[in-house]
Parts: C-alpha cells; structure tokens; sequence
C-alpha cells in the first residue's frame, strides 16, 4: 500500500519543490544558466530522497 502512496505523491512532491525553486530563481533574477543548475541539482536531490525513502518504506 505505502508504494502505491510513494508513486503518487512523488509527482506532487516534484511539481510542487519545481513550482518554490521557480519562485527563487524569480526572486533572485539568476540568469537562465544558473536556472539550469539549480533546478538540476535540486530536482536530483529531491529524486534522490524519494528513491530512497521508498525503498526503506516499501522492502
């Protein structure tokens, strides 16, 4: 049951950190450059911790 929840809310989770990291690069007028590595570094980090808290939840 907890992976059908993981698979879900992870689209959720990913719109929603995307949709704060658009505001901050907004706010900080980062050049579209700097866009790229910040929503990359952030978008790897948050699949990162999704991998991770579904495999210790759901094995």
């Amino acid at each position: 049951m907890a992976g059908y929840l993981f698979v879900f809310l992870a689209p959720v989770f990913l719109f929603v950190f995307n949709s704060l990291t658009y505001k901050l690069c907004d706010k900080k007028n980062l050049s579209s450059k700097q866009e790229d590595s910040v929503y990359r570094t952030i978008n790897v980090s948050i699949t990162i911790l999704l991998i991770s808290s579904y495999i210790s939840n759901v094995f």
